[in-house]
């Protein structure tokens, strides 16, 4: 049985023969990916073009091939050489799932249990790596690339992929089973508004009130849980931010696809193996301050460095836009109420409240449903405080109405029927508002 068969075509009874089969392809393309390494000019190759030097690198494998004296038919050739060469120039196994665009997660459990999601609904694969060291080596040459570690010594850490892709990598002693690699995708081609209204996110009316939101400078916080779409919504709603002005980004891993041309991306740093060094999202938040920016963007708030982007908003910096994780517009206001007191401040909770109501202006609520799809589900205005609470309105909800025979959510978005506070400064802005739209 050839190994094309036993890998995708195995019956139940003959499970054996076919891992037997995986174990003994996994090994044949480990002895020819260490020899490929033993033979190639590694001086020579990065002067090659990429189309001589795939066309190089595949002669030599082929010579390999053949070497081994292995029978493989043509189909089973072609696999080897293309992973190969993932392994040698790129992410081993991760190389297709990094190339089809459908995939937005890709989750690796261990070496032989990864599954990806596709469409919003998660699948698991056949991709499957050597062993839990191979697993490892791919971890360390992600992270290695932007400058981070991971041992025993720091065994969790988030960083990214050429394209901006999100990355988090946890291993042993902390994951029991073996190495962990988490991987947000962000697509080749980034979403725009009009994909988020033709995917079912928002509709026309609420696009119009977030283009007016950004373009007269109001403040916003995009809310929502671990997977709902906050950044994919952040990098949409920065299109609308001018291009005369200067645009400054702060992220614990830089991953937002900004356009405009007058942007400074800043990045946190980790602690260095003697624990000193670190650069924490609070510390490039108050030096952005000296750094003149027209806007702060900070990815997620989730610390002590709220309370200097609330300062930052409340003293001439406004337009910014930040993220947060809470599962209600209401939550959200608590988690930043915790946050500010995490900056070490002995504030009375009144005066932190007030520097919130007076901060923000809008927030955004995004819910990711059980069938996968991603909506908007409040945009709501801060409008003050009323004793000890901030007070909001909602000027447009997702009203769900039930769920349909194949599992799809049913609903529409409405608007409450309330005129925000803003809709003034819209039109003293010179922001036009279709008469109708809050009705």
């Amino acid at each position: 049985m050839q190994f094309t068969d036993q890998l995708n075509n195995a019956p139940r009874h003959d499970r054996l023969a076919a891992e037997k089969g995986i174990a003994f392809f996994q090994e044949l393309k480990s002895r020819i990916h260490r020899q490929l390494i033993e033979r190639i000019d590694l001086e020579k190759i990065y002067s090659l073009a990429p189309s001589d030097l795939a066309r190089e690198i595949g002669n030599i494998i082929e010579m390999l091939i053949a070497e081994e004296g292995v029978p493989l038919n043509q189909q089973e050739k072609e696999r080897l050489i293309v992973e190969v060469q993932h392994e040698t120039f790129g992410l081993g196994p991760l190389e297709p799932l990094l190339a089809d665009p459908n995939i937005s997660d890709i989750l690796v459990n261990r070496s032989n249990n990864v599954y990806v999601e596709r469409h919003g609904m998660l699948e698991k694969t056949d991709v499957v790596f050597r062993d839990n060291k191979h697993l490892l080596q791919i971890i360390e040459r992600i992270v290695s690339k932007v400058g981070r570690r991971i041992d025993e010594s720091a065994p969790y850490v988030d960083a990214r992929l050429i394209d901006g892709s999100r990355v988090n990598a946890i291993i042993p002693p902390l994951a029991i089973d073996g190495p962990v690699l988490s991987i947000r995708r962000f697509g080749v081609i980034p979403l725009k508004m009009n994909d988020l209204i033709m995917h079912g996110t928002l509709d026309e009316r609420m696009k119009i009130i977030l283009e007016g939101a950004v373009k007269t400078r109001l403040n916003i916080l995009i809310s929502g849980g671990t997977g709902t779409g906050k950044t994919t919504m952040l990098n949409v709603l920065s299109e609308y931010i001018p291009q005369t002005e200067r645009i400054l980004t702060i992220e614990d891993s830089a991953e937002l696809q900004l356009k405009q041309d007058h942007v400074v991306r800043l990045e946190t740093r980790p602690p260095n193996i003697e624990g000193k060094g670190e650069v924490t999202q609070r510390d490039l938040v108050k030096n952005a301050l000296r750094m003149r920016p027209d806007r702060i963007i900070v990815g997620e708030v989730r610390g002590g460095e709220a309370l200097d982007m609330l300062q930052a908003m409340n003293t001439g910096h406004d337009g910014s836009i930040s993220t947060i994780h809470a599962n209600t517009t209401r939550d959200a206001m608590a988690r930043l109420d915790t946050m500010v007191l995490m900056a070490g401040m002995d504030l009375p909770e009144r005066a932190i409240r007030e520097q919130i109501a007076a901060a923000l202006n809008v927030v955004l609520q995004l819910i990711r449903y059980p069938d996968g799809t991603r909506k908007l589900v409040k945009i709501s205005e801060i409008t003050g405080m009323e004793s000890n609470t901030i007070v909001m309105q909602d000027i447009f909800v997702y009203d769900q109405k039930g769920i349909s025979k194949d599992g799809k959510i049913i609903g529409e978005f409405k608007a409450t029927g309330v005129r925000p506070r803003f809709a003034e400064r819209f039109k003293i802005s010179g922001f036009e508002l279709p008469h109708d739209i809050f009705d």
